[in-house]
């Protein structure tokens, strides 16, 4: 059976959720959250993950709006998630993320770990959900 070594991205004006998954692409799990300061700090934080990971996907989360298409702020992550790609020279797959910050701001609440001030945790949980969607899709 094949390595699967992917991560999870949610990908925000400020901060980068980030998620990774076994080797089996069974379970997905957050990993920390990037806060962006400049591109090139951006690509080199993510080679140093790509690297210690053995990472060879990038699974992106795409903000479709309500209808199911593409606005501005889907234009803008899929811009960047694609300059990321190209500097990491590694593969990107994009998917629906509609409503995984709801969803993740949810969970966070059920499990009592919810902060308002917090946001990065948010981002992380989020692209965990992001991340476990795409490897369910997968398997199926």
């Amino acid at each position: 059976m094949e390595k699967v070594a992917v991560l999870g991205l949610d990908i925000g004006l400020k901060r980068i959720g980030v998620s990774g998954c076994d080797g089996l692409g069974i379970v997905a799990t957050g990993l920390t959250t990037v806060h962006r300061t400049s591109f090139k700090n951006d690509v080199e934080l993510f080679r140093e993950l790509v690297n210690q990971r053995d990472i060879n996907l990038l699974v992106v989360g795409v903000p479709y709006n309500r209808e199911g298409e593409i606005g501005f702020q889907a234009k803008q992550v899929m811009k960047y998630a694609r300059r990321l790609g190209d500097a990491l020279e590694i593969a990107i797959e994009f998917t629906d993320e509609r409503f995984t910050s709801v969803e993740a701001e949810e969970q966070l609440r059920n499990s009592k770990k919810f902060s308002p001030r917090n946001k990065g945790l948010i981002d992380k949980r989020a692209a965990t959900i992001i991340l476990q969607q795409w490897l369910d899709e997968r398997s199926h």
